[in-house]
């Protein structure tokens, strides 16, 4: 799990090591557990985005935009938080809304400057926070100076690209221990020091039941 640029998946565990799916699949699924890495609001300049997170419709399914509505509708929404040459937070939302500001606000530190686009519930940000830019996607702008998302959507990227190639598809009952995985990941790809043993030093910090 460590050794591999974008994860493995249970079954390819199961067939390497010699254990059942299940308990392949549980033993990822503790170590994902200990893979949160929040340590502390995030600061400075801050973009933030969301994404939806699912498969994509076959030929022929899609025949008009109220089709292409309810098929974005089905997915799993994922709202994520990227300091700027530092540390990502993504949580699994239950929708667009006042959800993703919670996340805001639980995750980000008053003192920051916000990037995102013009997704209408993040218009009144700049009352919280030291300043808000938003970028005008729906006019097909990306860049403007320092405003832009593509911090926050190069790590979707990332996951997303994740989730196809390794896992081909994620149960969104677990997606989170996935996005935990990933912004891990992210947050320690600097690191001088190989990642099995940060891994380890977390498992050490479990307490053993008596």
């Amino acid at each position: 799990m460590s050794s591999t640029r974008c994860g493995i998946s249970a079954k390819q565990l199961e067939r390497e090591i010699g254990v059942s799916y299940p308990t392949a699949h549980r033993m990822f699924k503790q170590i994902r557990s200990l893979l949160s890495d929040e340590d502390g609001p995030l600061s400075g300049d801050v973009e933030i985005d969301e994404t939806g997170v699912g498969g994509k419709p076959r030929a022929g399914q899609i025949k008009s935009r109220s089709d292409a509505r309810k098929w974005a509708d089905q997915k799993t929404t994922v709202f994520g938080m990227v300091e700027r040459g530092g540390r990502v937070r993504a949580r699994v939302v239950p929708d667009r809304g006042a959800s993703t500001l919670r996340e805001v606000h639980s995750h980000v530190l008053p003192e920051s400057i916000i990037f995102s686009d013009e997704w209408r519930t993040y218009r009144n940000l700049g009352k919280t926070y030291k300043a808000h830019k938003r970028i005008r996607h729906r006019a097909k702008i990306y860049v403007r100076g320092n405003v832009h998302t593509n911090t926050i959507e190069g790590f979707f990227g990332l996951l997303k690209n994740g989730i196809r190639g390794v896992y081909h598809a994620v149960s969104s009952d677990y997606l989170q221990e996935y996005c935990n995985e990933y912004a891990w990941r992210y947050n320690h790809r600097k690191d001088e020091r190989p990642m099995f043993w940060s891994i380890l030093d977390l498992v050490k910090k479990v307490p053993v039941a008596e």
